[in-house]
């Protein structure tokens, strides 16, 4: 087996930064340039459920990375790349395109229990590995003035589902089953079995 000494990830997100650093793996970032459109990835199809599109929109992700770590050339390395999404029963919630968007989702979450799909992939040109971390999150009954207050913070903004779990969203949740780093963006229990599938010891 191959022994690497880092990893890319494919992701702007600060959390997966912070919890691939937590896991203690060196990676560098591989990130998307204005050519691309990466936006475009997270599009639903119609009628596509929960897990078929947070699976299918990550191993897009990495194929889009390979392609790019390809073409500029880089020290090869495997890819690691993620998606979260917010579900509610067959619903899709993704990130909020505005304050309003953000307040109507929450509205919907409220004083219900919803699930938190977060898909993983590693991979290189020769070999892609994949898992999927599902957690159920209860989220109190929130009023008009708690989610004002909290859409008002600007913390939705540019997650799924409007909310960030380890920021003051943490006030709303009454009972989470799973896996709490999933539910922030990266599971770390299935990540380091995917790594340890490259060669790293996590």
């Amino acid at each position: 087996m191959l022994r690497y000494s880092f990893v890319y990830l494919a992701s702007q997100s600060p959390r997966r930064k912070q919890l691939l650093e937590q896991l203690g793996v060196e990676f560098a970032l591989l990130l998307p340039d204005a050519s691309e459109d990466a936006e475009a990835i997270e599009v639903a199809h119609l009628h596509e459920k929960p897990r078929a599109y947070v699976q299918r929109v990550t191993a897009l992700k990495l194929e889009a990375a390979l392609l790019r770590l390809k073409n500029r050339g880089l020290a090869p390395a495997p890819v690691l790349c993620s998606d979260t999404t917010v579900a509610l029963g067959d619903t899709l919630f993704g990130k909020p395109n505005n304050a309003n968007h953000a307040k109507e989702m929450l509205r919907q979450l409220s004083g219900k229990t919803h699930r938190v799909l977060t898909a993983v992939s590693v991979g290189t040109l020769r070999k892609q590995c994949h898992a999927l971390s599902i957690s159920k999150v209860q989220f109190a009954e929130l009023s008009k003035q708690d989610i004002d207050r909290y859409v008002a913070s600007q913390e939705p903004m540019g997650k799924a589902g409007s909310y960030a779990i380890q920021g003051r969203a943490a006030a709303f949740i009454s009972y989470i089953s799973g896996n709490y780093s999933g539910i922030m963006g990266l599971p770390m229990f299935e990540t380091a079995h995917l790594l340890r599938e490259f060669g790293f010891t996590v």
